[in-house]
C-alpha cells in the first residue's frame, strides 16, 4: 500500500515536472588591467592584474518556471557569483554599516521563488532591489569597471540585494512600469544589520526615450543610522548616437552629496560600439557613508572614461578602455594630494 502511494506521488511529481522549464545560465567575464592608485599622501602604487567581471559580474545560476494555467506561472532563480581569475565564490552580505561584504552564501547574488502573470511579478527571498534595477540603466561605458560613475558617485554604494525581501513589479502600461521592494531586516543582533531596506522605481520607455526614477532607504544598527539614495536616469537614442545622463543624491544622516553624469554611445557598424562618460559629485558624504566632520569642506570628485566593445557573436564580446577619477584633497583626509585612480583594461565577456 505504501509503495503504491509512493508511486502515485512520484507520478504526480513527474507530470508536474514535465510542464516545467529549467535553464542553466551564466556569464564568464575576465579582463587584464593596469591600475594606478594615488593616495592623499601622494604615494602611488601600480598593479598589473587579471580582474573578474569587467563589464558583468561573473555568475552561474539556475532559473525555471512552471505554467500553472490561466496565464499564471510559478518561477524560481538561484544565482551565485564567482571570481573567474581565482575560481573563488563571490558572496555578498551586510556588515554593521549595512554595506555589502564577502560572505559564505550558497547563492549570494539571488535566491527567490514567486509568481508572475497579468498582474506583474512577485518574488520572495533574496533579489536585486528596485533601486538597483535602474542604477546602471543609463551608465555609459557599458556600466563597467571603466565607468567613472563607480569611482565618483556615493549613491552606487547601496545594499543591492538584501535577503529576506519581498519584490513586486507591475506590467507595462503605455510604456510605464513600476517596482517596489522591501527587505525585512530580520537579524536583530547588535553586530548585524537589523534595519529595513525599502526601494521603488518608476520607468518609462517609448521609442527612443527612456526615463527612470529610483529611490532606496536603508536603516541599520537598530534603525539608529539611515541612508537614502535617489537616482534620475534618462537616455535618448538618435540612431547615430545614444545620449545618456543621470542625476544622483545620497543622504547619510545629516549630510548629503549630489552627483551627475553625462555619456554617449556611438555605434560604428553593427559590431563595434564606442562609449564615453564624464561624472562629478560634491557633498558631505564619504564613501563609508560617514558624514564629513563639522565645519569641513565638501568632498569633490570627478572622473571620465572611454571604452570600446566589439561583438564577436551574440554571446561573446571583446572590450577595452581607460578610466581616470580624482578625489580632491581637503581637511577630511590625511594628506594634501588629490587621490586618483587610473585604469587601463582589455577584456573578454562570454554569456552562456
Amino acid at each position: 500500500m505504501v509503495h503504491c502511494q509512493l508511486r502515485a506521488v512520484l507520478a504526480a511529481s513527474g507530470a508536474s515536472f514535465a510542464q516545467s522549464s529549467v535553464t542553466l545560465y551564466g556569464i564568464a567575464d575576465v579582463y587584464l588591467g593596469n591600475t594606478k592608485l594615488t593616495g592623499h599622501d601622494g604615494v602611488s602604487t601600480t598593479t598589473n592584474s587579471l580582474g573578474s567581471g569587467g563589464v558583468s559580474t561573473d555568475r552561474w545560476g539556475f532559473k525555471g518556471s512552471e505554467d500553472l494555467g490561466g496565464g499564471l506561472k510559478a518561477n524560481f532563480l538561484l544565482e551565485q557569483g564567482f571570481n573567474i581569475d581565482t575560481g573563488a565564490a563571490k558572496g555578498t552580505g551586510n556588515n554593521a554599516a549595512g554595506l555589502p561584504v564577502a560572505g559564505a552564501q550558497g547563492f549570494a547574488r539571488q535566491s527567490y521563488v514567486g509568481f508572475s502573470g497579468g498582474f506583474g511579478e512577485v518574488k520572495l527571498g533574496k533579489m536585486w532591489t528596485a533601486f538597483d534595477d535602474v542604477n546602471g540603466a543609463t551608465d555609459a561605458v557599458f556600466d563597467s569597471a571603466l565607468s567613472p560613475m563607480y569611482y565618483v558617485f556615493t549613491s552606487t554604494n547601496y545594499n543591492a540585494n538584501p535577503g529576506n525581501s519581498v519584490y513586486y513589479t507591475t506590467p507595462t502600461f503605455s510604456g510605464f512600469s513600476g517596482t517596489v521592494s522591501y527587505g525585512l531586516g530580520e537579524n536583530k543582533t547588535a553586530a548585524q544589520n537589523a534595519g529595513s531596506n525599502a526601494a521603488f522605481n518608476v520607468q518609462y520607455t517609448g521609442g527612443p526615450v527612456y526615463v527612470a526614477l529610483g529611490y532606496q532607504s536603508e536603516k541599520d544598527n537598530g534603525n539608529v543610522s539611515s541612508r537614502d539614495f535617489t537616482r534620475v536616469n534618462a537616455s535618448y537614442d538618435l540612431g547615430v548616437v545614444k545620449l545618456m545622463g543621470n542625476l544622483g543624491r545620497t543622504k547619510a544622516n545629516d549630510k548629503s552629496t549630489n552627483e551627475w553624469q553625462l555619456g554617449v554611445d556611438y555605434p560604428v557598424g553593427s559590431a563595434l560600439t564606442l562609449s564615453a562618460s564624464y561624472a562629478a559629485s560634491k557633498g558631505g558624504v564619504l564613501t563609508t557613508f560617514a558624514p564629513t566632520a563639522a565645519g569641513t569642506a565638501d568632498v569633490k570628485r570627478t572622473g571620465f572614461g572611454i571604452g570600446a566593445s566589439y561583438s564577436l557573436s551574440k554571446r561573446t564580446s571583446l572590450y577595452g578602455g581607460y578610466m581616470a577619477a580624482k578625489e580632491e584633497a581637503n581637511a577630511n583626509f590625511v594628506g594634501t594630494a588629490d587621490a586618483e585612480t587610473k585604469l587601463f583594461a582589455v577584456g573578454l565577456r562570454h554569456a552562456f
